[in-house]
């Protein structure tokens, strides 16, 4: 039986585990189906997200990282020799673990991995998941041998050469044992026969979202029932603000089924939040957008201005020119505005389900999959 070691690098956010996750998932798989006995590593930032790989069977080798940024910040000064402290770690490290092959998801401390690697001649497989690519993934494209973006846009920065669009790769857990939309607002305690809405502000939350949420909770539970996924750090702030935004509220003695907040989902969680949502409002992650259109529902994206290269912009008007989205910039985003159109979407059934299908068709099924036979078609 052959052995093939595969090396998972990325991290900085849930945007690079979860993938890394996928892609361990779909290797775990196919190296099964075809009688090769797998090694999982992940070497990359000591992050608590890291944890999920480790559950996976993925062993955990963490190196010292600095942020690589195109502009000019005071940070540079501490994170510069972090970087170089780093690519001595993936160097040495990399000589004991000697992978058959890398697959790089991008994000701090992905670039010293790959440029060791590349120096021990491991061939390199990256994924670019947004429409703009990252500065790590920019760089690391010199190096590798095949390039996947989640983004067909996304192609026409790399070598054609090398590059193919794939999609995003997506959990398993997430797309198995879907139920239907009536069952799951019943399992997650809300009137299966009205709409509800789905806030999602990334895996830490946001709280420009959150704060925007409770000023207009009294009038948005006049439309909808509302999920809400704060992020951990703010669970008990919102919990606590939302009790006193609902206080004279006429609907009051029915806000405590329509309106629940939640710190995280885990993928079951979010598998069961998706399937009972009729609408999502959330930041334009590349991982939030494939995760929402592979559960076929339209969306409400609110870009963050101070994303790097501008890429949840760049994310967000991709979805909305197939058009299972609908963006409103952060500058716009009013109380007026938001209500009308989520007034506006759950009151025409008709748009809701043409958005529903456009998100079916921007999402491109089975990533990960391709992704790990092609790890393991050019390793070594």
């Amino acid at each position: 039986m052959r052995t093939i070691r595969v090396l998972l690098t990325g991290g900085g956010s849930g945007g690079h585990i979860y993938p890394l996750l996928a892609a361990a998932e779909a290797l775990q798989k196919t190296a099964a189906e075809n009688n090769i006995e797998l090694d999982l590593r992940y070497l990359g930032p000591a992050d608590p997200r890291s944890t999920i790989l480790a559950e996976a069977g993925v062993k955990i080798h963490s190196l010292t990282y600095g942020k690589l940024r195109r502009y000019f910040s005071l940070l540079n000064l501490l994170d510069i020799p972090k970087f170089f402290i780093g690519l001595i770690q993936a160097f040495f490290k990399m000589f004991w673990l000697m992978p058959n092959v890398i697959f790089s998801k991008g994000g701090p401390g992905a670039f010293p991995v790959v440029l060791a690697g590349w120096f021990y001649r491991v061939p390199i497989l990256i994924h670019e998941s947004d429409a703009i690519p990252g500065l790590t993934n920019l760089l690391s494209a010199r190096f590798a041998k095949r390039i996947a973006v989640g983004f067909e846009n996304a192609l026409k920065y790399f070598n054609p050469r090398k590059a193919a669009w794939t999609g995003n790769p997506i959990r398993r857990e997430l797309l198995e044992s879907q139920i239907s939309q009536e069952t799951a607002k019943e399992e997650l305690n809300f009137n299966p026969n009205q709409p509800l809405i789905l806030i999602l502000g990334g895996s830490q939350g946001s709280q420009r979202i959150n704060e925007f949420v409770i000023t207009i909770l009294g009038d948005l539970l006049k439309e909808t029932q509302v999920l809400h996924q704060t992020g951990p750090l703010h669970f008990r702030d919102i919990e606590r603000l939302s009790r006193a935004a609902l206080l004279d509220v006429p609907i009051q003695t029915e806000t405590h089924s329509r309106y629940k907040p939640v710190p995280y989902f885990n993928s079951a969680d979010l598998r069961k939040a998706l399937s009972a949502a009729d609408l999502v409002f959330s930041r334009p992650g590349a991982g939030a957008i494939f995760e929402i259109a592979a559960f076929a529902k339209p969306a409400i994206l609110i870009p963050i201005p101070e994303s790097a290269n501008d890429h949840q912009r760049a994310n967000a008007y991709e979805v909305a020119k197939a058009g299972a989205a609908v963006v409103i910039e952060q500058a716009n985003l009013g109380p007026g505005i938001f209500l009308n159109q989520t007034r506006t979407l759950l009151g025409n059934a008709e748009t809701r389900g043409k958005m529903s299908e456009a998100a079916k068709k921007f999402f491109k099924p089975g990533a990960a999959e391709v992704i790990a036979e092609e790890l393991l078609r050019i390793s070594k």
